[in-house]
């Protein structure tokens, strides 16, 4: 079973954890390549590319100016990002047998990096899925999909032929997701509160639930859809009622 999860925005450049080593992304010539087009930018271009605020902007700018740069040392993925389902992962208790597990079992969406194991060394950037840029003739949604789609579907495949889905929704664009559903089974839990009797999406309680989720995973090896039932958090528990084979509820 392969579980995938989305990048996040935030990031760090540095980490305290020890990780049992870094490894090469499978894209990475892509990503640099990506990295050179959008280091010929100004500030001011970024800023409207990516719809940031002049400080982000600026950063950015330097980013990508500095990409190459030897102290611009990589970081392994599961470390360098800082978002919500990360900081719920949880990764500074991992043994080196939980970052093993991980490398095999879960995969990171990224603009840039298209897909990133969880060892993959990384450098900071800010990209979205909708930027066009001029060499690729689209967005970077349109400039992935061919090239992720069968690379994805493989994976799966490696590990069973069942993908555990806790990626947002617009990651699906970055594949043809239709193909994905056709060659293996996907599994998307949904994790609702209920307000007035009625479940209700709170969208910061499903992140915190899709890290928590992606840190069960991985701490207690599950490796079938059955062990998904298991899964508890601050109340959130399994709805047999709601759920349906290929999605699992989890209420609060």
């Amino acid at each position: 079973m392969l579980t995938l999860i989305s990048c996040a925005k935030t990031m760090t450049a540095r980490s305290n954890v020890r990780t049992p080593f870094v490894s090469v992304p499978c894209f990475e010539d892509e990503a640099g390549k990506t990295s050179r087009h959008l280091a010929q930018f100004s500030a001011e271009e970024l800023k409207n590319m990516l719809r940031v605020n002049s400080k982000l902007a600026a950063e950015n700018f330097l980013r990508y100016r500095n990409f190459f740069s030897e102290d611009n040392r990589p970081l392994p993925a599961l470390l360098a990002y800082t978002g919500i389902v990360f900081k719920r992962i949880r990764p500074e208790d991992f043994t080196d047998e939980d970052f093993l597990f991980a490398q095999q079992h879960l995969l990171v969406t990224s603009f840039l990096y298209g897909l990133l194991r969880p060892l993959d060394g990384i450098r900071n950037y800010r990209l979205e899925g909708n930027v066009r840029l001029p060499e690729y003739g689209g967005s970077m949604f349109d400039h992935w999909k061919p090239l992720l789609t069968d690379f994805f579907i493989g994976r799966i495949k490696e590990q069973g032929g069942t993908l555990v889905n806790l990626a947002s929704g617009e990651m699906k664009a970055l594949f043809d997701w239709e193909k994905v559903c056709r060659e293996v089974r996907v599994i998307t839990p949904e994790f609702y509160v209920v307000k007035n009797g009625k479940p209700s999406t709170v969208v910061v309680y499903t992140k915190m639930c899709r890290g928590e989720m992606t840190r069960y995973i991985l701490k207690s090896r599950t490796d079938s859809p059955d062990g998904l039932k298991r899964f508890g958090w601050e109340g959130f528990a399994y709805s047999e009622e709601l759920s349906a084979p290929d999605g699992p509820v989890f209420l609060l």
